[in-house]
């Protein structure tokens, strides 16, 4: 049935007349919304300013109280024996191979995945990427420390992402994100990207944390640069943050460290793409520098 309720039941509260498995895809699309905004660092506030969405209703969205045309959209989808994705997609089909390719895919196990990944770089990647590193992880990690002494090392420049960006932007990262939002940024952060790599053809690179929350930035930097993940516990990477004097990532948030726990557990799985990985934990800088020269060899 394609109508899920009255009119008169459209004016009562959602949670009392949905069917038990559309409350639980509420729920679920819900804590989804909310480790996808936590994963890039956004409160719900810069959400509700850069989306034009109250914060009332971005609440009400993640603690599984969704617009019911949500639902709806997603009975078109089971009608069409296809995924909700699939419907909401817009623009030119894509290629069958790449259908084909996708549904494949979905077929493999996690361990197997990771082999056809590492295989489809290994044939597509880009030349001389071996000459091009790029530090990945979470500010405090010690990516622009570290960097500038492996770059001094190898006698290349040592290149910050972030500065980058602000000569191409004009302006800095924080009027970038307070003027035009999350989304100008990521434009900006794969444009420069991607103007660092066509000129340089050897250098060290210190990114932002949250590049590995753009897919195909992420894909950009993995395939066209040797990646090295600067590891550390979440109240590591607080603890040197705060000793910089600088505490802008959490703001005023009372729970900063647990969401720097769930920041960190949402990334890591795609910093674990990175070529290496060197746990700086418990090391002093000199320590640090002498682990990440024994990775890259």
């Amino acid at each position: 049935m394609i109508e899920l309720m009255s009119k008169n039941n459209l004016e009562k509260s959602p949670a009392s007349i949905l069917r038990d498995d559309d409350s639980q895809y509420l729920h679920g699309l819900g804590e989804h919304i909310r480790d996808l905004r936590v994963r890039r660092g956004m409160t719900r506030g810069i959400l509700a300013r850069d989306s034009g969405v109250s914060v009332r209703y971005l609440a009400q969205l993640e603690s599984g109280e969704g617009n019911i045309s949500i639902l709806r959209l997603r009975q078109v989808a089971q009608a069409m024996a296809m995924p909700l994705e699939e419907i909401i997609r817009v623009g030119p089909e894509q290629p069958a191979e790449l259908t084909l390719l996708g549904q494949f895919l979905s077929r493999l196990s996690p361990s197997q995945l990771g082999e056809a990944q590492k295989l489809l770089r290994s044939t597509f990647e880009k030349k001389d990427r071996r000459h091009r590193i790029a530090m990945v992880g979470l500010r405090g990690a010690g990516k622009t420390s570290l960097g500038k002494l492996l770059a001094a090392h190898l006698r290349v420049a040592f290149i910050e992402l972030g500065e980058v960006i602000e000569q191409t932007a004009g302006t800095t990262l924080s009027q970038v994100f307070s003027l035009y939002g999350q989304a100008a940024y990521r434009r900006y952060e794969r444009r420069s990207l991607e103007a660092i790599i066509q000129s340089h053809d050897r250098f060290v690179l210190s990114t932002g944390g949250s590049i590995a929350t753009e897919p195909a930035t992420f894909d950009e930097l993995l395939s066209s640069c040797y990646t090295v993940w600067l590891k550390a516990s979440a109240a590591e990477h607080m603890t040197r943050v705060v000793a910089q004097g600088d505490q802008r990532p959490m703001g005023d948030n009372r729970e900063a460290m647990q969401d720097l726990e769930r920041i960190l557990a949402g990334r890591e799985p795609m910093y674990r793409k990175a070529d290496v990985t060197v746990n700086t934990s418990g090391l002093d800088i000199q320590q640090s520098m002498a682990e990440l020269l024994k990775q890259i060899g």
